[in-house]
């Protein structure tokens, strides 16, 4: 299957241009947490696109000449040498499917709308960002090439950047992960959630909260490494399969206290996975257990349906209906906010995926 994103056609064109584009975030409800060797997740995983939190990626390119450097990364106007080798690894990864990268030059120029390394999936949009912007050269290389396609391998190689990524290129609700439940499903890329989902989820909202903006003491990829050997490591793919079911029915039925029981159990699944590994850490902070206290006590006195998840960091994703807006953002001036670092949080809601600037 791979094989089908190896790029065969002539790479000897002179070809210069710019691209851009726009990509969201995604938030998990049904978390992956460890994966197999290139990028494969051990379970699925199904997610949902924001909307004003994203990542905005140009590059230039033109032919290469001798042995100039292949790129020059620039964030906000800086140079990054810090990001280059990250950068350097995943050209490396999907030399053999874009081989015609080695002969360009490129100038890459990327911003994000949110604060870096605030908790919101930073990686995840910008990696689906440039690897739109490196299919774009593909299309001049070869004008045929199809929409589906397009989008497809660029939800496969931004995978090999950065696992969530693959999600980012897919609007509204995703899927990653090969799953009996969707039979289109793949480890190789997300898919478009296949099924109607009912109307009461439509406008989610979402309200990031920034507990803490340092950055975390464990990287998701150690984290996800030390799934190999863990204790309870069967028994959660178990779960993650029985949840996304779960999930399914919700989202299909218009079953809310179901969305909710699935996405919060999903979310406390994933940081009980990190506080029971070997070596164990924990990335949620106490202020990020005195807002989900308040959430659970709002959501019993109001007969709410706001709930929340977590990625794998301290700070919350407060997930609720579009018509709870105004007494949600009551509830998060008066009584969360203080449990905020610097008071700061991002409104967003679900998107439709990524766009060409």
């Amino acid at each position: 299957m791979t094989n089908d994103f190896i790029y065969n056609s002539n790479t000897n064109k002179n070809i210069k241009g710019v691209s851009s584009w726009k990509a969201p975030s995604n938030i998990a409800l049904i978390k992956y947490w460890g994966k197999k060797l290139n990028q494969i997740p051990l379970n699925s995983s199904l997610s949902i696109t924001l909307n004003n939190c994203f990542s905005q990626t140009k590059i230039s390119y033109q032919k290469r000449i001798n042995n100039n450097k292949n790129f020059i990364f620039l964030f906000d106007g800086n140079f990054k040498p810090s990001f280059e080798e990250k950068l350097n690894q995943f050209f490396k990864r999907i030399e053999i499917y874009c081989p015609y990268l080695s002969q360009l030059e490129l100038k890459i120029e990327s911003s994000n709308s949110f604060p870096h390394s605030s908790g919101i999936a930073s990686s995840a949009s910008s990696y689906s960002a440039l690897s739109l912007c490196i299919m774009d050269i593909e299309k001049k290389l070869n004008p045929s090439l199809d929409n589906s396609f397009f989008f497809q391998k660029a939800s496969f190689i931004s995978r090999l950047g950065s696992g969530s990524a693959c999600r980012s290129i897919i609007g509204s609700f995703s899927i990653w992960g090969k799953t009996k439940l969707y039979k289109e499903s793949s480890d190789l890329y997300a898919i478009k959630y296949p099924n109607n989902i009912h109307n009461v989820f439509e406008g989610i909202c979402d309200t990031v909260l920034i507990v803490d903006k340092e950055k975390k003491e464990i990287s998701s990829t150690i984290g996800h490494q030390l799934m190999e050997g863990h204790s309870y490591s069967k028994d959660r793919l178990v779960q993650a399969e029985k949840n996304l079911e779960k999930l399914k029915n919700a989202l299909e039925s218009g079953d809310y206290d179901l969305f909710i029981k699935v996405v919060e159990l999903e979310a406390l699944s994933l940081h009980a996975m990190m506080m029971t590994s070997d070596p164990y850490f924990i990335l949620i902070k106490p202020n990020t257990l005195n807002i989900i206290n308040l959430i659970w006590s709002y959501r019993q006195k109001n007969k709410s349906k706001i709930c929340f998840t977590l990625d794998a960091g301290a700070n919350l994703h407060l997930l609720y209906p579009k018509k709870e807006y105004k007494t949600v953002q009551k509830f998060i001036k008066n009584d969360l906010v203080q449990f905020c670092e610097s008071q700061q949080f991002i409104n967003d809601n679900i998107g439709n995926g990524p766009f060409k600037l």
